[in-house]
């Protein structure tokens, strides 16, 4: 059951920032150097975004550690999806990969 969890979770960490990145782009001319600049805008974003990118190196580098040891393979696949999505999905995603079970 919780292993579901961790799927829901993972797909809204996908749907939700992704609709305010969209939205934000199609009003902003679709110009990624502007959503960056966004990013920076005041100490409080400047601060997220330091947060969040600390947050992705740590879980990128727990993911490496933990797939060397359990030899879970397919759980790499999160990796990617922490810096094309964010650690909103990636970090669910990877504990979706996780708890399958054993064979």
């Amino acid at each position: 059951m919780l292993r579901y969890l961790w799927l829901a979770l993972a797909i809204w960490g996908a749907i939700h920032p992704m609709y305010w990145f969209v939205t934000y782009l199609s009003a902003n001319g679709w110009s990624f150097g502007a959503l960056i600049d966004a990013w920076y805008v005041n100490a409080s974003t400047t601060g997220l975004v330091w947060d969040l990118t600390i947050a992705a190196i740590t879980l990128t580098i727990w993911i490496v550690a933990e797939v060397a040891v359990r030899r879970n393979w397919s759980a790499l696949i999160a990796i990617p999806a922490i810096y094309c999505i964010g650690v909103s999905c990636g970090l669910p995603l990877y504990l979706y990969l996780r708890s399958r079970p054993i064979a």
